[in-house]
């Protein structure tokens, strides 16, 4: 089992940054994938960002929505990953979940992953 806790969130302004973290334990052998997902209020679970540890390489992938303003990360040694989050909008309201998985196959879908914490709240105001 692999047990994920975020934190970071808040409440800030439009044009603001925020930091997210996320820290892994338990079996993280099973981590090799792990993505950031938001869920904003009636609306459904959306990815945001991907890190591929592969080999000594992290391979990133992004949500065009979030692409240029968000940037994930991870610290192997310190079983986390990370989602810095600049030039943020109202629009990014939301929940946002780390989750973690085996495999890169379909990395936007969250259907396929195992693990997920418990999300942290990211509000912005306008």
């Amino acid at each position: 089992q692999v047990q994920l806790v975020e934190s970071g969130g808040g409440l800030v302004q439009a044009g603001d940054s925020l930091k997210l973290s996320c820290v892994a334990s338990g079996r993280t052998l099973s981590t090799t994938v792990m993505s950031w997902f938001r869920q904003a209020p009636g609306k459904e679970r959306e990815f945001v960002a991907a890190i591929r540890w592969w080999w000594g390489v992290n391979n990133t992938y992004y949500a065009d929505s979030v692409k240029g303003r968000f940037t994930i990360s991870r610290d192997n040694a310190k079983s986390t990953v990370y989602l810095q989050m600049n030039s943020l909008s109202p629009e990014d309201t939301a929940v946002y979940y780390c989750a973690a998985r085996n495999t890169l196959n379909n990395y936007d879908s969250y259907v396929l992953y195992d693990y997920w914490g418990q999300g942290t709240q990211v509000t912005v105001s306008s």
